[in-house]
């Protein structure tokens, strides 16, 4: 009997020592996140994630900038102390803020330091410790791999919202403050996302384009018309109802496996009144006017802000004051969307980093700065230096709405400004030609006025330091429609993207143009611009990525684009070849693209009856007696003595003719 007790007892502590064993293992995966092989990684055993946000959420190696700040928020943190234990990594400097919730911490990360994962331990006497794992990931191809978009490109934009709604499931997100869609209030949120452009990715490759610039795609937790993008609520997160990063990334990827790039609308200017940091700013001086708001935001209204005064040339100006220098530049854009302060180190850093964030993470080919001329221009070259120094064939094109060329030309890399500013930015925004397009398409013809302005207006080329590497457009998401802006005429706009798409330049077309959308109701009306595009949601009676419901001059439109669209895709001469251009002389003004043995002839012709052009007139040019084809009929020519142009509208011939 007693040899049986024992024998209970020894098999009761086994089982016993075997659920210990269990439970501790369990407890044990449960509690320690994933450590890649790295000897120098550290986890904790029954790990609580506590810390509220660090940002950026992650980081690489093999940076040329070694260095790396990290926004710590969350309640008290200033009262920790921050450790890293982590081959390669080491702490140089903690910052405290003016806030008790936050801390800045400056990372060293050597050349040799391993991808991997590591906690930052956040340590207080007599609390307990608060843990964040934080990543140091591979990258995944060289800098110099990442390609920007140039004059070979043709860029596709689209406001997502409006563009076509792939997910119905993520049309309302509860958590966010506007709760409703509405395709009957355009400025209401229509239910566009990632997935509808993901979805018609063939549709806009078949037309020829070679890139997509899509309006911001991160969260806008605003209570009204958050569908535009522009008042971000937080700089590292995909709004929802676009869809998660992951769709994001999905949408690069098939966009690099058909040749295609993708362009980041981003935002250095502003943020939207609901973002996260509204609630409790780092520093005094985070925003610009910052105690005008806090004074004030109890009943904050239109009224009792300080809003820019818009004059961009005080940019320039050597003669301007400095108040309207600091109106210009710390002025606030419109009351929902504080000015950010990138004269605070703190600041400038994020948003340096950010922009660096999601070139890794999503692939991007480009940047497009929205309010370009807004920012502390000082802030605007390191920041733009930072992204061309780690990516040297990296692209970003910066948003100065201006008909002065002078100003234009200010803000591109190689400018030769007298006041020595330094951009650093590769491309910026035509405005001033895109106005001389539509002027000189409507104008009646006389010296000074109808094609001479678009011939005079590509003059001002002498000034540029890198015209190609402009972007020409002839409307936008901010602008009427360029079917509206030209009165409906649909030769005259025909005419437009011919020209356009032929001029030493980086074209860029918004949606929609392909099938004449307009503004006519209310010209101007950005609700309006931005409509919905026809076939983007399951129940609209007309389809424009099938065709059916399109009238025939949609149809003719559409051809007609994707024709020079696909030909250009492949012009060497348009993409690099040298530009000569003739006066206009008797209602038609003639231009020429040559590289090597290929020339482009473009004509416009705003005759109403027909008219022969005497070509000896382009002897220079070196066709006589060559056969040419027209790009649009398919037809060829022989270039002799005369060609008679039968109606208005514009000629696209080449020498190639296979």
């Amino acid at each position: 009997m007693k040899s049986f007790v024992n024998r209970k007892k020894k098999q009761l502590f086994g089982i016993v020592l075997l659920i210990v064993l269990v439970f501790t293992f369990s407890c044990k995966q449960e509690g320690e996140k994933v450590t890649e092989n790295n000897p120098s990684s550290t986890s904790v055993v029954n790990k609580t994630y506590k810390v509220s946000r660090v940002e950026p959420s992650n980081w690489w190696v093999g940076f040329k900038n070694t260095s790396l700040q990290l926004l710590v928020h969350h309640p008290n943190i200033s009262k920790y102390i921050p450790e890293i234990s982590y081959q390669g990594i080491s702490i140089a400097k903690v910052h405290q803020a003016d806030s008790p919730n936050y801390l800045f911490i400056d990372l060293i990360i050597s050349k040799t330091t391993k991808a991997g994962k590591f906690d930052i331990i956040f340590k207080q006497e007599d609390n307990p410790d608060l843990v964040y794992n934080y990543e140091l990931k591979s990258r995944k191809k060289l800098a110099k791999d990442f390609i920007g978009f140039n004059s070979s490109d043709a860029i596709y934009l689209i406001t997502p919202d409006r563009f076509s709604n792939g997910n119905f499931q993520n049309d309302i997100d509860k958590s966010l403050k506007e709760k409703t869609v509405n395709r009957e209030d355009n400025y209401a949120r229509h239910g566009g996302d990632i997935q509808g452009i993901i979805n018609h990715l063939d549709y806009i490759d078949d037309l020829g384009f070679t890139a997509i610039w899509s309006c911001p795609l991160l969260i806008n937790n605003m209570p009204q018309s958050s569908y535009h993008g522009y008042a971000i609520t937080d700089f590292y997160h995909v709004d929802p109802r676009y869809g998660t990063l992951e769709d994001y990334k999905v949408l690069s990827s098939k966009m690099a496996k058909k040749g295609m790039k993708l362009i980041m609308d981003q935002v250095a200017n502003h943020c939207g009144i609901e973002h996260w940091w509204m609630q409790d700013l780092p520093f005094k001086d985070w925003i610009n006017y910052q105690e005008n708001y806090k004074e004030s935001k109890a009943n904050w209204e239109g009224d009792n802000n300080i809003i820019t005064n818009h004059r961009r040339t005080t940019n320039q100006d050597p003669y301007a004051s400095k108040i309207d220098k600091e109106k210009m530049n710390a002025g606030w854009f419109v009351s929902a969307m504080p000015d950010l302060n990138q004269r605070n180190p703190f600041m400038a850093k994020y948003l340096i980093q950010n922009s660096i964030w999601w070139i890794e993470t999503v692939n991007l080919a480009g940047i497009r700065q929205d309010t370009y001329p807004y920012p502390d221009k000082s802030f605007m070259s390191t920041w733009a230096g930072e992204i061309m120094t780690e990516y040297p064939n990296f692209s970003i094109v910066g948003e100065e709405w201006s008909l002065n060329p002078l100003l234009i030309g200010y803000w591109q890399k190689g400018a030769n400004n007298k006041d020595g500013y330094k951009s650093n930015l590769k491309s910026t925004m035509d405005f001033a030609m895109q106005s001389n397009i539509v002027n000189g398409l409507n104008e009646e013809e006389s010296w000074e006025n109808g094609l001479v302005k678009l011939y005079e207006g590509l003059a001002n080329d002498f000034y540029y330091a890198n015209p190609k590497d402009i972007m020409i457009f002839l409307d936008n998401h901010d602008m009427s429609r360029i079917f509206t802006q030209l009165k409906g005429d649909v030769i005259s706009t025909k005419m437009a993207l011919s020209y356009l798409l032929t001029l030493p330049r980086i074209p860029q077309i918004y949606y929609g143009t392909e099938i004449l959308m307009h503004d006519f109701d209310k010209p101007g009306d950005h609700g309006l611009i931005r409509s919905d595009f026809p076939g983007g949601w399951e129940s609209d009676a007309v389809n424009t990525f099938t065709g059916k419901g399109l009238t025939d001059n949609q149809k003719d439109v559409q051809s007609f684009l994707k024709k020079i669209l696909i030909y250009r895709k492949h012009s060497k001469a348009i993409h690099i070849g040298d530009t000569v251009h003739f006066a206009p002389e008797n209602s038609v003004y003639v231009l020429f693209r040559i590289f090597e043995d290929e020339t482009v002839v473009h004509i416009l012709n705003k005759n109403e009856v027909p008219i022969s052009l005497d070509l000896n007139r382009f002897k220079e040019i070196n066709l006589n007696g060559k056969t040419l084809k027209n790009i649009i009929t398919n037809s060829t020519v022989v270039w002799e003595d005369k060609l008679i142009l039968k109606e208005k509208g514009s000629v696209f011939l080449t020498t190639k003719l296979d």
